[in-house]
């Protein structure tokens, strides 16, 4: 984030910053207002006060969530107040690449792109772990890309009325061969 902000004109007009600012906010000092967030349970009454801001101007359509989730890197020596590793801090492999850090799932209203839900976990936490928490529940359906394989025969989720849109896993789509024309 504190990149972003230096790098990312919209991040400072957002959140109402002057790159010419004596003063731009530091990694720890971005940590601490997440733990603050958290600590209070804030960033769930934000995020539904700005659905429902949306939901009031008719801009959520409500019918179909596309879920999925990124890695957010981390410095592998971040330390929190007690000199200790934050606990929601972990190592994970994708592909053949390791990364340090944690993970945003992300639930999207699919045909405005405008954001419903999220939940923040360990980077080594399956995409397809949360994703009850990231459908508002009156979508009728869910586009997810590979990582959310075999989503649709999970407990809780199979009760849905939803048509799942899983995107193939790569290596899978060179099984599927065309006609050859001459």
């Amino acid at each position: 984030m504190e990149e972003a902000l230096h790098d990312i004109p919209l991040y400072r007009e957002f959140a109402c910053l002057d790159l010419g600012a004596e003063r731009m906010p530091d990694d720890s000092t971005i940590l601490r207002f997440r733990h603050l967030l958290e600590s209070q349970q804030l960033a769930p009454a934000i995020l539904n006060l700005i659905n429902e801001l949306l939901r009031s101007r008719g801009l959520l359509l409500k019918s179909g969530t596309a879920v999925d989730a990124t890695l957010i890197a981390a410095a592998s020596s971040t330390k929190n107040g007690s000199g200790t590793r934050d606990p929601e801090i972990h190592q994970t492999k994708k592909g053949n690449q390791y990364s340090f850090g944690m993970k945003a799932h992300i639930g999207v209203d699919a045909e405005s792109g405008l954001v419903h839900g999220v939940v923040g976990t360990a980077a080594n936490v399956r995409d397809l772990t949360p994703v009850d928490q990231l459908l508002h529940g009156e979508e009728t359906q869910i586009l997810a890309d590979a990582g959310y394989a075999g989503i649709g025969k999970r407990e809780g989720l199979k009760a849905l009325e939803v048509t799942w849109h899983v995107a193939m896993r790569p290596g899978r789509d060179r099984c599927i061969t065309a006609p050859i024309l001459l």
